[in-house]
């Protein structure tokens, strides 16, 4: 059996606080995904949480994953994203470390940068648009360098020029 993530004791127990607060059930299949996610050094699809749990020794049914999942995100504590693979990969939020996503559409490659600059202008553009911003995602999709590079190389030379 694999151990899993360890995810911040802070993090879990402010999830389950989170859910006692709305009258909700801490239950042991939310505290998995939940560590899963949390203790996570990397955006998990539903089918690898699926196997972190299965690796460790736990069954969780796709369905729960699922509904636990819902609820993170609903509470805060986790970001979905859709990256355009056809399925949604998820992360926890850090509170102080906000970031976006390059993501290249040729290999799937997911970059992160921070958004230090972004994150001081999206509230005034928010303002000047007399909207309430609750929350963002930033996501770039395009070519990452190495994919461009491939693309140059591959590329046939322009009449009357050499290589």
């Amino acid at each position: 059996m694999h151990r899993m993530p360890d995810a911040p004791p802070a993090a879990l127990e402010r999830f389950r606080r989170w859910l006692r607060d709305r009258h909700q059930p801490v239950t042991r299949q939310r505290d998995l995904v939940a560590g899963a996610v949390l203790g996570a050094d990397r955006h998990l699809s539903v089918d690898d949480i699926a196997a972190l749990l299965r690796r460790s020794g736990e069954q969780v049914g796709t369905a729960t994953i699922y509904r636990a999942l819902d609820t993170l995100v609903a509470a805060g504590f986790v970001r979905a994203h859709d990256f355009g693979e056809g399925f949604r990969r998820y992360e926890a939020i850090d509170p102080g470390s906000a970031h976006g996503h390059l993501v290249c559409r040729r290999c799937g490659k997911l970059t992160e940068f921070a958004l230090e600059q972004l994150e001081r202008a999206l509230p005034l553009l928010a303002d000047q648009h007399g909207f309430l911003a609750e929350r963002y995602q930033v996501e770039l999709h395009g070519l990452c360098r190495e994919c461009r590079r491939r693309e140059v190389g591959a590329a046939p030379a322009a009449p009357g020029r050499s290589r």
